[in-house]
């Protein structure tokens, strides 16, 4: 995909394969308007090939107008050999999902999904817990940044995955030294007599850190006879923005955060990067019906 640029001006990219789907551009321009910034940001379909991806970064380098992209599947870990740099929480989760142009041309990759994915929870976790426990479902990439995130804020976390034997490699691999455990993805598919203890000044998490329950995916089997009392779901698929899983959860009483709470937190870490300015938040209602729209 080839777009043509106003000359001189500031421009990002999200990039991946496929990227038809992205809302990064509707999100960043949203916030290009709201500032009145001369800056442009679209989406780039860049192949599923170690050629396209190389080509593409070695173009955009040439161009001093440019200043960085946000990388989605499939290239958030094979883009890191073509860094020149990593940031440290990016080098820790093994994932870059934005590479910023520097001053000197060099390309650094960050991570900000973690910082994304913790933001909807800082009034949580700036309360002390006597205990912290996340069930994660999923080992894929988005599972890493979590996984990092979670480790970072004392969770012991449980994660469940088609093949245990990867969960038990991620855990491994993120955190060496905590106190986890893997499951298989049936295990919260099927109900539970299991009786709580008392969860008075505990912390409880439930996240889909998994595709299941996206448009087009087969829905997430959860019973919620997994869940703690005063457990707070968290969703990561964006399409439907209320999955199955988070519609149950709401029905059921317990708090709910959707994905455009990531999605919108990890976008506001990278656009300041690419465009020199904080992303206006104060418009977040007014940007998430432009999203449902």
């Amino acid at each position: 995909m080839t777009t043509t640029y106003s000359a001189a001006v500031p421009y990002a990219h999200v990039i991946g394969d496929p990227i038809g789907h992205s809302k990064s551009p509707l999100i960043h321009n949203f916030w290009i308007e709201k500032l009145g910034l001369e800056a442009e940001y679209t989406a780039e379909l860049v192949e599923n090939d170690p050629d396209a991806l190389a080509a593409f970064l070695a173009g955009a380098c040439d161009d001093d107008s440019w200043r960085g992209c946000n990388v989605t599947m499939p290239h958030k870990q094979t883009i890191i050999a073509h860094m020149d740099s990593l940031d440290p929480v990016a080098a820790k989760v093994g994932a870059v999902n934005t590479v910023v142009r520097q001053e000197d041309g060099t390309l650094r990759g960050f991570n900000t999904d973690v910082a994304g994915f913790l933001e909807p929870l800082r009034d949580l976790l700036g309360q002390t817990h006597l205990f912290r426990m996340a069930r994660i479902i999923g080992a894929g990439g988005a599972a890493r940044a979590i996984v990092t995130a979670l480790a970072a804020e004392n969770f012991v976390q449980v994660l469940a995955a088609r093949d245990p034997a990867k969960a038990q490699a991620l855990l491994d691999e993120l955190d060496p030294d905590g106190e986890h455990h893997v499951a298989p993805l049936t295990h919260f598919a099927e109900a539970t007599d299991f009786e709580f203890d008392d969860r008075e000044g505990c912390c409880d998490l439930i996240v889909n850190a998994s595709p299941l329950g996206m448009r087009g995916k087969p829905p997430l089997a959860f019973d919620l006879s997994h869940v703690p009392p005063g457990s707070i779901f968290y969703e990561i698929v964006t399409d439907p923005i209320e999955t199955p899983f988070l519609k149950a959860a709401r029905e059921a009483g317990f708090q709910t955060i959707d994905g455009y709470a990531m999605l919108i937190g990890q976008a506001a870490e990278a656009f300041e990067r690419f465009f020199g300015a904080p992303a206006p938040r104060q418009y977040d209602a007014e940007l998430r019906e432009r999203l449902l729209a």
